[in-house]
């Protein structure tokens, strides 16, 4: 049955499981559900580049309600790249189809970090709007912003694209660490901006992704990164709404990603949920199905969802997610019956 919003998104099954209070049923979004597996997605962005469609915001809009008509998610995302605001403050970046973000010109000297400037509300006028439209349609269902946070976004920066070791960028830390902590001071200040345009627009809470963190040590981590992902959360804690961390293959990481100040820590796929809360503490969880499993039946599928909703009642909050992003041949059929599993296994009626 499919789950009808409340009037507002405070009383939301996502803000208050963000909060860590009761809810009326656990409640379900998908990472890069907007987009992706979609085919009304792939038909409104033919032949419109990845980061064009993001600074439409006609196309935003409706890419990012596609997924919550589809599937009956309870959060909406929204629907970005996390080197947009790099890119609308006339950095040299591109999104290239089937490799990711690509660098005119790799930084890696001081003259290259005086390249990256603040973003100004002006520069991402276009958010503004679709923040606003946003918040208007979806109702009482929350609008989730993010930001890529200062590691992920400043590795595609240092290496010219994407990468599978960091080689270039671990270098920078630790031969030039003054370098490295002026080009990632400059990103938690992108962050902070974009962030903050999101929220002054009326999105309901914020998510930081990390998502190549997990190739870092602890100590690693705790020197280079920590510091700059905890200047992002500070700045953003003014403005009362839950503020998500998320990475992949961070489960070494998660009680440093969770001291750097975020309300929720995200979870992937390879941490049970009441192992995570012993590494993270008392705080909210998000997570966690292996998105490998939506390519398998429903008699597997079926049990996993159950084991992790039984092993998220250790947090004092759980979002149910997937480990990772919704791969892009994913069924957006399976994804729909695994929101309505969630929302109907959890509900809790009323005495």
């Amino acid at each position: 049955m499919p789950v009808t919003p409340p009037s507002t998104p405070d009383r939301s099954a996502y803000l208050l499981a963000a909060r860590g209070e009761p809810v009326p049923h656990t409640p379900v979004w998908f990472m890069r559900q907007a987009g992706r597996a979609l085919p009304e997605y792939r038909a409104v962005r033919e032949g419109i580049t990845m980061l064009e469609s993001c600074m439409r915001p006609d196309l935003v809009v409706e890419i990012t309600l596609q997924p919550v008509r589809r599937y009956g998610v309870d959060a909406a995302i929204y629907y970005s790249d996390i080197v947009l605001p790099l890119k609308a403050a006339g950095f040299g970046v591109e999104i290239k189809p089937g490799v990711g973000p690509v660098v005119a010109d790799p930084i890696r000297d001081a003259a290259g970090v005086a390249t990256v400037r603040p973003v100004t509300p002006s520069d991402v006028s276009f958010t503004t709007e679709s923040v606003q439209q946003l918040v208007t349609e979806l109702g009482g269902t929350p609008l989730i912003g993010f930001a890529g946070a200062p590691f992920t976004v400043a590795s595609y920066l240092v290496e010219g694209g994407p990468s599978k070791d960091f080689a270039k960028t671990k270098a920078m830390m630790h031969s030039n660490p003054d370098l490295w902590h002026a080009l990632a001071d400059r990103l938690a200040d992108v962050a902070i901006a974009y962030l903050a345009v999101q929220v002054e627009a009326g999105a309901s809470a914020i998510q930081l992704f990390d998502s190549w963190a997990g190739g870092l040590s602890r100590r690693d981590y705790e020197r280079f990164v920590l510091p700059h992902s905890a200047k992002v959360f500070e700045a953003l804690k003014e403005y009362g709404v839950p503020r998500v961390h998320f990475g992949v293959n961070t489960g070494e990481l998660l009680g440093l990603m969770s001291a750097a100040g975020a309300d929720v820590v995200g979870v992937d796929w390879r941490v049970p949920l009441d192992e995570a809360v012993r590494r993270v503490g008392p705080k909210p969880l998000q997570g966690n199905l292996d998105p490998a499993l939506l390519f398998t039946g429903w008699e597997t599928i079926e049990p996993e969802i159950d084991r992790i909703l039984a092993e998220g009642k250790a947090a004092p909050g759980h979002i149910f997610n997937l480990g990772h992003g919704v791969p892009p041949n994913a069924d957006p059929e399976v994804l729909h019956r695994v929101a309505q599993y969630v929302q109907t296994k959890s509900a809790h009626v009323p005495a």
